[in-house]
């Protein structure tokens, strides 16, 4: 039933590959780095050569047509510069991806990344309990995605993990098929470097799925109209100004026309165009405000749709989502980047320059009736898009976790009665060097272990454990153990409940709050994995022991399973009154020169001492 295992660390491939590449990366930097400055060099020269040329074509000693050579010659340089800095920062963000990488398999990442905090919620029944986020936490240990999109898919994926077995197969197909798809995460880390922070995902979704905002697209002919009449208006008055003024026009008929011409056309012209923009502007702002200044970020996410639609995927699951992207008509990059272009557009009329013409002509208007037409017809699918996009996100940080984990074991799950088979099974958070293996089996019969032991022997670590690897398993990536076999499960989990201040709730009123949110998920589909911790600690022993009977009782009885921990050793009698049904377990340590020593390795039975007072006398306390 319980044993204590080895460990091994084979993770070298893993640990190669990003070096080899890092190095591949580095130096492709130095040699474009290299290239950049010969090109710097030569624009400098270049323009040397031009204000030679210039200085010879003014004496008359050359024609001023040679001039063209060196101004033609520099703006190819300016072309060929542009695109050697976007390689050079592309091989920038791919350095950095392999950095990271490295951070990962060395057992470096803890602090670095995002954190997730965003995703963390107190009422989960076992987020906080198993470290899902945070600092040092299960998500920035997983977490690749460089979306906001794919880091929310990974986080839902990690609060709801629970799924029909055939489902689970399916998640697992995926992440083998990205795990090796190297050249593909890079490219899609790369690529959503830039957007992670620009485009708010929610609010395009929640603007694509908006009815018609503008009242009649028919309203576009009449701003066409209006401008029409502005411009010429304009221009009739700008000549006729000039004709007063003494200009005489090349044209006879143009003088007839223009001669004493004065400004009330145009004004009359402007204030109608006035008008209409005013009565539109609160619905111009509501087509436009999402969008606004985002070319950039709807150009990276087209870039990214455009690398998921020529990508061959092997796994059904994301075969599935790549089809679904060109399923209807015109693929979504290629209408993304219509979007990019309108909206680019738009963003070229805050130019001073141009910004007069285009408020003259109501280009702007009728720019926002373009992006209307194009919301209509395609805003809908934005959520669809951005979904696939956080997916293969998601897919491809556990692909990440898969590669750099390559002796963890890709569970096997079945379809019978709750199960939690797992030999050699650690904690995924502690370094591999350091994480101690233990086994266990619930299901059938036994249904729940006991885990008695002394304070920091690993009771608590080894609940966390079992949690983190469930969760792992069932969201497709690779669990840190020899075997693990299980049923789809639920969660849920007493091990961080706290106190409240602010609600006025004691700790125990917590942990009652708590184990009825718990008790609650048991006799449901699929079946519970509960994992309580020192429960009902904040009683009295008579009343532990009755109560915490009776929870476990009742949720063996509705088909749970799990483990319940101790240092109470009147609970440990639990196991004796629910045998066959329950079992105990232990955790032991010893002193040594002075000091507690864990070998942090489940053992049958029951703890046989407690080293309360040892550590009490260790500390200088005199008991």
């Amino acid at each position: 039933m319980v044993q204590a295992d080895g460990e091994s660390d084979g993770r070298s491939g893993p640990l190669e590959t990003y070096r080899r590449r890092l190095d591949d990366r580095r130096g492709a930097r130095a040699r474009l780095g290299r290239r950049e400055g010969m090109v710097a060099n030569l624009r400098v020269g270049l323009f040397a050569a031009a204000a030679v040329v210039a200085w010879l074509a003014s004496g008359d000693r050359i024609g001023w047509g040679w001039i063209a050579l060196p101004i033609l010659g520099f703006a190819g340089l300016v072309v060929v510069h542009g695109r050697l800095k976007r390689l050079i920062h592309r091989a920038e963000r791919a350095a950095a991806y392999y950095e990271r990488g490295l951070d990962r398999v060395e057992d470096r990442w803890s602090g670095r990344g995002e954190e997730g905090t965003r995703f963390a919620d107190e009422a989960h029944p076992f987020a906080a309990d198993l470290d899902l986020f945070g600092r040092g936490s299960l998500f920035q240990r997983i977490n690749t995605a460089r979306t906001l999109a794919g880091e929310a898919t990974l986080a839902a994926w990690l609060k709801a993990p629970q799924a029909p077995a055939e489902t689970i197969r399916g998640r697992q197909e995926a992440v083998a098929d990205l795990a090796d798809r190297l050249d593909l995460r890079e490219e899609l880390d790369g690529l959503g470097d830039d957007v992670r922070d620009g485009l708010h995902a929610p609010a395009l979704v929640a603007w694509g799925d908006e009815p018609a905002i503008l009242p009649d697209r028919r309203l576009r002919l009449v701003a066409l109209a209006l401008a029409t009449i502005a411009v010429p208006a304009f221009a009739a008055w700008s000549l006729g100004l000039a004709v007063s003024l003494g200009w005489t026009p090349p044209l006879t008929f143009a003088g007839m026309i223009f001669d004493g011409t004065g400004p009330t056309p145009f004004f009359f012209a402007v204030l109608l165009e006035l008008s209409f923009w005013a009565a539109l502007r609160a619905r111009l702002r509501r087509v436009l405000g999402p969008v606004d200044r985002r070319s950039a970020d709807l150009d990276l996410l087209a870039d990214l749709l455009r690398r998921l639609e020529r990508e061959e995927f092997e796994a059904p699951a994301l075969r599935r989502l790549r089809d679904g992207l060109s399923a209807v008509g015109e693929p979504p990059s290629r209408r993304i980047a219509r979007l990019a272009r309108l909206v680019r557009r738009i963003d070229a009329m805050r130019n001073p320059m141009i910004g007069p013409f285009a408020a003259l002509t109501m280009a702007g208007t009728r720019l926002a009736f373009a992006v209307e037409r194009w919301r209509l017809e395609s805003g809908p699918a934005i959520a669809g898009w951005i979904d696939a996009v956080g997916q293969v996100e998601a897919f491809a940080s556990l692909g990440a976790y898969a590669f750099e984990n390559p002796d963890d074991v890709t569970p096997e799950f079945v379809t019978e009665a709750a199960r939690f088979d797992a030999e050699a099974i650690g904690h995924p958070l502690i370094p591999a060097a350091k994480v101690i293996r233990n086994s266990l089996r619930l299901g059938d019969d036994l249904r729940v272990l006991v885990v008695s032991g002394s304070n920091m022997s690993g009771k608590s670590t080894m609940l966390r454990t079992v949690g983190v690897n469930a969760v792992l398993a069932m969201v497709g990536a690779p669990a840190r153990a020899r075997r693990l076999r299980l049923s789809p499960l639920y969660l849920g989990a007493t091990l961080r409940v706290q106190d409240s201040l602010q609600a006025g709730a004691s700790r125990f009123y917590a942990e009652l709050t708590r184990l009825r949110q718990v008790v609650g998920l048991a006799g449901g589909e699929p079946p519970l994995l509960f994992l309580l911790d020192e429960i009902f600690h904040g009683t009295n022993s008579d009343d532990r022991r009755v109560g915490a009977e009776g929870v476990v009782r009742g949720l063996i009885d509705r088909g749970a399973i799990g483990m319940v921990t101790t240092h109470d050793l009147a609970l440990a009698a639990i196991a004796d009154r629910l045998s066959p049904r329950a079992a105990n377990v232990h955790f032991s340590d010893r002193f040594e020169d002075g000091r507690l020593v864990f070998d942090y390795t489940m053992r049958p039975g029951v703890v046989e001492h407690s080293n309360a007072l040892a550590l009490m006398r260790a500390v200088g306390l005199e008991v």
